[in-house]
Protein backbone atom coordinates (compact mmCIF):
# COMPACT_ATOMS: atom_id res chain seq x y z
CA UNK A 1 0.00 0.00 0.00
CA UNK A 2 1.31 2.88 -0.80
CA UNK A 3 2.21 5.93 2.32
CA UNK A 4 3.20 8.63 0.25
CA UNK A 5 0.67 11.31 1.34
CA UNK A 6 -2.43 9.01 0.11
CA UNK A 7 -5.34 10.15 -1.88
CA UNK A 8 -7.84 8.05 0.58
CA UNK A 9 -7.58 7.53 4.41
CA UNK A 10 -9.77 4.46 5.32
CA UNK A 11 -10.93 4.79 8.48
CA UNK A 12 -11.95 1.82 10.64
CA UNK A 13 -13.37 1.93 13.95
CA UNK A 14 -13.41 -1.28 16.29
CA UNK A 15 -14.62 -3.05 19.47
CA UNK A 16 -13.96 -6.35 20.12
CA UNK A 17 -13.79 -7.37 15.88
CA UNK A 18 -11.76 -10.05 15.73
CA UNK A 19 -14.28 -12.44 14.36
CA UNK A 20 -14.16 -9.80 11.32
CA UNK A 21 -11.54 -7.50 11.30
CA UNK A 22 -9.20 -10.44 9.07
CA UNK A 23 -11.48 -10.03 6.18
CA UNK A 24 -12.33 -6.30 6.45
CA UNK A 25 -8.45 -5.70 6.26
CA UNK A 26 -7.48 -8.45 3.79
CA UNK A 27 -9.43 -6.57 1.14
CA UNK A 28 -8.55 -3.36 1.38
CA UNK A 29 -5.11 -4.53 0.96
CA UNK A 30 -6.04 -6.37 -1.89
CA UNK A 31 -7.69 -3.39 -3.66
CA UNK A 32 -6.47 -2.36 -7.27
CA UNK A 33 -6.04 1.08 -6.48
CA UNK A 34 -2.79 2.22 -4.61
CA UNK A 35 -2.77 5.62 -2.92
CA UNK A 36 -4.47 4.76 0.26
CA UNK A 37 -3.76 4.09 3.97
CA UNK A 38 -5.48 2.51 6.57
CA UNK A 39 -5.96 3.65 10.10
CA UNK A 40 -7.72 1.18 12.65
CA UNK A 41 -9.02 2.57 15.92
CA UNK A 42 -9.31 0.25 18.81
CA UNK A 43 -12.24 1.50 20.74
CA UNK A 44 -10.69 -0.46 24.16
CA UNK A 45 -11.18 -4.04 22.80
CA UNK A 46 -10.79 -6.87 25.11
CA UNK A 47 -9.87 -8.92 22.28
CA UNK A 48 -6.88 -9.05 19.57
CA UNK A 49 -8.55 -6.07 17.38
CA UNK A 50 -5.25 -4.11 17.75
CA UNK A 51 -2.77 -7.08 17.11
CA UNK A 52 -4.52 -8.18 13.70
CA UNK A 53 -4.92 -4.73 13.02
CA UNK A 54 -0.86 -3.99 13.04
CA UNK A 55 -0.27 -7.21 11.80
CA UNK A 56 -2.17 -6.54 8.36
CA UNK A 57 -0.10 -2.85 8.37
CA UNK A 58 -2.72 -0.36 9.81
CA UNK A 59 -1.92 2.20 12.01
CA UNK A 60 -3.47 2.11 14.89
CA UNK A 61 -4.69 4.45 17.54
CA UNK A 62 -6.44 3.81 20.74
CA UNK A 63 -9.14 5.64 22.77
CA UNK A 64 -8.92 6.17 26.35
CA UNK A 65 -12.16 4.96 27.01
CA UNK A 66 -14.67 3.24 24.77
CA UNK A 67 -16.52 5.92 23.17
CA UNK A 68 -18.31 4.50 20.51
CA UNK A 69 -17.81 4.39 16.33
CA UNK A 70 -18.68 8.23 15.93
CA UNK A 71 -15.75 9.57 18.31
CA UNK A 72 -13.27 6.89 17.24
CA UNK A 73 -13.79 7.69 13.64
CA UNK A 74 -13.25 11.19 14.69
CA UNK A 75 -9.95 10.25 16.30
CA UNK A 76 -8.77 9.10 13.11
CA UNK A 77 -9.71 12.05 10.72
CA UNK A 78 -7.04 13.81 13.36
CA UNK A 79 -4.42 12.47 12.19
CA UNK A 80 -5.54 11.19 8.69
CA UNK A 81 -3.39 12.12 5.51
CA UNK A 82 -5.54 11.54 2.57
CA UNK A 83 -7.64 14.27 0.90
CA UNK A 84 -10.60 11.42 1.38
CA UNK A 85 -11.74 9.86 4.55
CA UNK A 86 -13.12 6.76 3.69
CA UNK A 87 -15.13 5.24 6.55
CA UNK A 88 -15.44 1.01 6.07
CA UNK A 89 -16.86 -0.89 9.50
CA UNK A 90 -15.22 -3.70 10.60
CA UNK A 91 -17.59 -6.05 9.24
CA UNK A 92 -17.82 -5.02 5.89
CA UNK A 93 -15.57 -6.16 2.91
CA UNK A 94 -14.95 -3.96 0.17
CA UNK A 95 -14.62 -4.84 -3.24
CA UNK A 96 -10.98 -5.12 -5.25
CA UNK A 97 -12.59 -2.42 -7.43
CA UNK A 98 -14.00 -0.63 -4.43
CA UNK A 99 -11.37 2.45 -3.33
CA UNK A 100 -10.65 2.72 -7.17
CA UNK A 101 -14.43 3.95 -7.92
CA UNK A 102 -14.27 6.07 -5.09
CA UNK A 103 -11.07 8.14 -5.98
CA UNK A 104 -12.64 8.58 -9.45
CA UNK A 105 -15.77 9.77 -8.03
CA UNK A 106 -14.54 12.49 -5.80
CA UNK A 107 -11.71 12.98 -9.06
CA UNK A 108 -14.04 13.51 -11.72
CA UNK A 109 -16.90 14.99 -9.65
CA UNK A 110 -15.26 18.17 -7.96
CA UNK A 111 -19.17 19.19 -6.80
CA UNK A 112 -19.94 16.47 -4.34
CA UNK A 113 -18.52 16.76 -0.74
CA UNK A 114 -19.45 13.02 0.45
CA UNK A 115 -20.60 9.91 -1.32
CA UNK A 116 -21.75 6.43 -0.29
CA UNK A 117 -22.13 2.93 -0.92
CA UNK A 118 -24.60 -0.25 -0.15
CA UNK A 119 -24.37 -3.29 1.03
CA UNK A 120 -24.87 -6.57 -1.93
CA UNK A 121 -27.20 -8.40 -2.58
CA UNK A 122 -25.05 -11.60 -1.21
CA UNK A 123 -25.05 -11.44 2.39
CA UNK A 124 -22.15 -13.48 4.10
CA UNK A 125 -25.00 -15.08 6.77
CA UNK A 126 -27.49 -17.34 5.94
CA UNK A 127 -30.08 -16.93 8.67
CA UNK A 128 -33.40 -15.64 7.27
CA UNK A 129 -33.29 -12.36 9.62
CA UNK A 130 -29.80 -11.53 8.28
CA UNK A 131 -30.59 -12.37 4.80
CA UNK A 132 -33.80 -10.00 5.14
CA UNK A 133 -31.89 -7.05 6.71
CA UNK A 134 -29.35 -6.91 4.22
CA UNK A 135 -31.15 -7.24 1.01
CA UNK A 136 -33.75 -4.85 2.56
CA UNK A 137 -30.60 -2.59 2.94
CA UNK A 138 -29.44 -3.53 -0.34
CA UNK A 139 -32.67 -2.62 -2.19
CA UNK A 140 -33.61 0.89 -0.69
CA UNK A 141 -30.02 1.99 -1.34
CA UNK A 142 -30.60 0.71 -4.87
CA UNK A 143 -33.99 2.21 -5.56
CA UNK A 144 -33.00 5.72 -3.82
CA UNK A 145 -32.24 8.77 -5.05
CA UNK A 146 -28.13 9.25 -6.17
CA UNK A 147 -28.27 12.78 -4.64
CA UNK A 148 -29.06 11.97 -1.30
CA UNK A 149 -30.17 13.40 1.55
CA UNK A 150 -27.94 11.97 3.87
CA UNK A 151 -24.85 9.98 4.45
CA UNK A 152 -23.72 6.36 5.22
CA UNK A 153 -20.71 5.46 7.44
CA UNK A 154 -20.91 1.66 6.98
CA UNK A 155 -19.43 2.29 3.48
CA UNK A 156 -18.86 5.90 2.99
CA UNK A 157 -16.35 8.97 1.75
CA UNK A 158 -16.09 12.35 2.44
CA UNK A 159 -13.69 15.38 1.65
CA UNK A 160 -11.58 16.11 4.35
CA UNK A 161 -11.76 19.54 4.46
CA UNK A 162 -15.87 19.39 4.60
CA UNK A 163 -15.50 16.31 7.61
CA UNK A 164 -13.48 19.02 9.52
CA UNK A 165 -15.27 22.17 8.65
CA UNK A 166 -18.58 20.35 10.00
CA UNK A 167 -16.98 19.17 13.09
CA UNK A 168 -16.92 15.36 12.37
CA UNK A 169 -19.58 12.77 13.72
CA UNK A 170 -21.41 14.11 16.83
CA UNK A 171 -20.36 11.85 19.56
CA UNK A 172 -21.37 13.99 22.38
CA UNK A 173 -25.14 13.18 21.46
CA UNK A 174 -24.43 9.73 19.86
CA UNK A 175 -21.49 7.96 22.02
CA UNK A 176 -23.23 4.50 20.72
CA UNK A 177 -23.43 3.57 17.54
CA UNK A 178 -26.36 5.08 16.20
CA UNK A 179 -27.70 7.81 13.88
CA UNK A 180 -24.08 10.06 13.53
CA UNK A 181 -23.74 9.49 10.13
CA UNK A 182 -27.48 10.47 9.18
CA UNK A 183 -27.24 13.94 11.50
CA UNK A 184 -23.61 14.61 9.69
CA UNK A 185 -25.66 13.79 6.31
CA UNK A 186 -28.08 16.41 7.41
CA UNK A 187 -25.76 19.10 8.17
CA UNK A 188 -23.80 18.77 5.32
CA UNK A 189 -27.09 19.16 3.27
CA UNK A 190 -27.91 22.03 5.22
CA UNK A 191 -24.57 23.93 4.64
CA UNK A 192 -25.17 23.17 0.76
CA UNK A 193 -23.33 20.07 0.34
CA UNK A 194 -24.31 17.23 -2.20
CA UNK A 195 -23.85 13.99 -1.27
CA UNK A 196 -24.12 11.22 -3.78
CA UNK A 197 -25.79 7.41 -3.73
CA UNK A 198 -23.53 6.03 -5.70
CA UNK A 199 -25.46 2.20 -6.67
CA UNK A 200 -21.74 0.70 -8.03
CA UNK A 201 -20.01 0.75 -4.92
CA UNK A 202 -20.65 -2.29 -2.88
CA UNK A 203 -19.36 -4.41 -0.49
CA UNK A 204 -20.15 -7.85 1.63
CA UNK A 205 -21.74 -7.18 5.14
CA UNK A 206 -20.63 -9.66 7.54
CA UNK A 207 -22.85 -9.11 10.80
CA UNK A 208 -24.86 -12.13 12.21
CA UNK A 209 -28.83 -10.63 13.38
CA UNK A 210 -30.79 -12.45 16.00
CA UNK A 211 -34.38 -11.12 16.87
CA UNK A 212 -33.37 -9.58 20.21
CA UNK A 213 -30.46 -7.82 18.83
CA UNK A 214 -32.10 -6.44 15.63
CA UNK A 215 -34.88 -4.83 17.51
CA UNK A 216 -32.89 -3.48 20.07
CA UNK A 217 -30.89 -1.51 17.35
CA UNK A 218 -34.05 -0.97 15.33
CA UNK A 219 -35.70 0.55 17.69
CA UNK A 220 -33.46 2.04 19.91
CA UNK A 221 -30.84 3.22 17.98
CA UNK A 222 -32.35 3.88 14.93
CA UNK A 223 -35.84 4.51 15.02
CA UNK A 224 -35.88 7.02 18.16
CA UNK A 225 -32.83 9.01 17.45
CA UNK A 226 -33.67 8.88 13.61
CA UNK A 227 -37.63 9.94 14.53
CA UNK A 228 -36.31 12.80 17.22
CA UNK A 229 -33.58 14.77 14.50
CA UNK A 230 -36.64 15.07 11.56
CA UNK A 231 -39.13 16.46 14.73
CA UNK A 232 -35.95 18.52 15.60
CA UNK A 233 -34.93 19.89 12.04
CA UNK A 234 -38.64 20.06 11.58
CA UNK A 235 -38.47 18.52 7.80
CA UNK A 236 -39.16 15.34 6.33
CA UNK A 237 -37.51 13.66 3.30
CA UNK A 238 -39.18 11.68 0.64
CA UNK A 239 -36.09 9.29 0.05
CA UNK A 240 -34.31 6.10 1.82
CA UNK A 241 -36.68 5.17 3.87
CA UNK A 242 -38.88 7.25 4.63
CA UNK A 243 -40.64 7.98 1.08
CA UNK A 244 -44.71 8.48 0.83
CA UNK A 245 -45.02 4.69 0.26
CA UNK A 246 -42.98 4.16 3.51
CA UNK A 247 -45.26 6.43 5.93
CA UNK A 248 -48.37 5.76 3.70
CA UNK A 249 -47.73 2.02 4.83
CA UNK A 250 -47.26 2.71 8.63
CA UNK A 251 -50.37 4.47 8.66
CA UNK A 252 -52.51 1.42 7.05
CA UNK A 253 -50.69 -1.20 9.80
CA UNK A 254 -51.65 1.18 12.59
CA UNK A 255 -55.01 1.79 10.98
CA UNK A 256 -55.70 -2.22 10.82
CA UNK A 257 -54.41 -2.81 14.33
CA UNK A 258 -56.88 0.10 15.31
CA UNK A 259 -59.63 -1.96 13.53
CA UNK A 260 -58.30 -5.47 14.91
CA UNK A 261 -60.43 -4.99 18.15
CA UNK A 262 -63.76 -4.17 16.42
CA UNK A 263 -63.49 -7.45 14.69
CA UNK A 264 -64.40 -9.07 18.28
CA UNK A 265 -67.45 -7.41 18.10
CA UNK A 266 -68.55 -6.83 14.23
CA UNK A 267 -66.15 -10.27 12.24
CA UNK A 268 -67.32 -8.30 9.19
CA UNK A 269 -64.33 -6.34 9.98
CA UNK A 270 -61.83 -8.69 9.35
CA UNK A 271 -62.24 -7.86 5.54
CA UNK A 272 -61.39 -4.21 5.80
CA UNK A 273 -58.21 -5.35 8.07
CA UNK A 274 -57.56 -7.94 4.88
CA UNK A 275 -58.16 -4.93 2.41
CA UNK A 276 -55.55 -2.73 4.62
CA UNK A 277 -52.85 -5.57 4.43
CA UNK A 278 -53.52 -5.87 0.36
CA UNK A 279 -52.92 -2.25 0.17
CA UNK A 280 -49.48 -2.58 2.35
CA UNK A 281 -48.34 -5.25 0.39
CA UNK A 282 -49.79 -3.25 -2.82
CA UNK A 283 -47.34 -0.77 -1.98
CA UNK A 284 -44.87 -2.57 -1.52
CA UNK A 285 -44.89 -4.88 -4.43
CA UNK A 286 -41.41 -3.93 -5.49
CA UNK A 287 -39.27 -5.07 -2.51
CA UNK A 288 -41.43 -8.05 -2.57
CA UNK A 289 -40.76 -9.15 -5.99
CA UNK A 290 -36.80 -8.17 -5.26
CA UNK A 291 -36.95 -10.82 -2.51
CA UNK A 292 -39.09 -13.52 -4.44
CA UNK A 293 -36.39 -12.72 -7.20
CA UNK A 294 -33.03 -13.05 -4.99
CA UNK A 295 -34.31 -15.89 -2.71
CA UNK A 296 -37.74 -16.81 -3.79
CA UNK A 297 -41.15 -16.57 -3.26
CA UNK A 298 -41.27 -18.46 0.10
CA UNK A 299 -38.92 -16.26 0.83
CA UNK A 300 -40.29 -13.04 -0.06
CA UNK A 301 -43.97 -14.39 1.60
CA UNK A 302 -41.98 -14.68 5.22
CA UNK A 303 -40.65 -11.31 5.01
CA UNK A 304 -43.66 -9.35 4.92
CA UNK A 305 -44.33 -9.76 8.42
CA UNK A 306 -41.26 -8.40 9.20
CA UNK A 307 -42.33 -5.70 7.01
CA UNK A 308 -45.28 -5.24 9.16
CA UNK A 309 -43.18 -5.16 12.07
CA UNK A 310 -40.60 -2.73 10.67
CA UNK A 311 -43.50 -0.33 9.61
CA UNK A 312 -45.34 -0.73 13.54
CA UNK A 313 -42.61 0.30 15.53
CA UNK A 314 -41.57 3.01 13.29
CA UNK A 315 -44.74 4.39 12.97
CA UNK A 316 -45.09 3.98 16.60
CA UNK A 317 -42.23 5.42 17.70
CA UNK A 318 -42.67 8.58 15.53
CA UNK A 319 -46.16 8.97 16.76
CA UNK A 320 -44.98 8.92 19.55
CA UNK A 321 -42.46 11.40 19.55
CA UNK A 322 -44.42 13.76 17.42
CA UNK A 323 -46.87 14.21 20.22
CA UNK A 324 -44.31 14.27 22.78
CA UNK A 325 -42.72 17.49 20.95
CA UNK A 326 -45.91 18.80 20.44
CA UNK A 327 -46.75 19.45 23.89
CA UNK A 328 -43.27 20.43 24.40
CA UNK A 329 -43.37 22.91 22.19
CA UNK A 330 -46.23 23.96 23.39
CA UNK A 331 -45.49 24.41 26.96
CA UNK A 332 -42.21 25.76 26.18
CA UNK A 333 -44.45 28.89 24.28
CA UNK A 334 -46.44 29.23 27.03
CA UNK A 335 -43.70 29.27 29.64
CA UNK A 336 -41.97 31.98 27.48
CA UNK A 337 -44.79 34.17 26.95
CA UNK A 338 -44.73 37.91 29.33
CA UNK A 339 -46.85 37.00 32.60
CA UNK A 340 -49.08 39.35 32.22
CA UNK A 341 -49.89 37.37 28.80
CA UNK A 342 -50.19 34.43 30.80
CA UNK A 343 -52.57 35.40 33.21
Amino acid sequence: MSVDIPFITVIVPVYNGSKFLHRCLDAINASTYRSFDVIVVDDCSTDDSAEISRAKGAVVLSTEKQSGPAAARNLAAESARGEILMFVDADVVVKSNTLGLVAHRFESRPEISALFGSYDDEPAEQNFLSQYKNLQHHFVHQNSRSDASTFWSGLGAMRRGVFIAHGGFDCKKFAVPSIEDIDLGFRLRKGGHQIMLDRDIQAKHLKKWEIVSHLRTEIFCRALPWSRLILENQGMINDMNLKTTDRASAGLVALSLITLPIVFWKPAFIGLILLLLFAVAFLNREILKFFAKRRGVFFAVATFPWQLLYFFYSGLVFGVLWVKYGISRSVGISKNEPAEERR
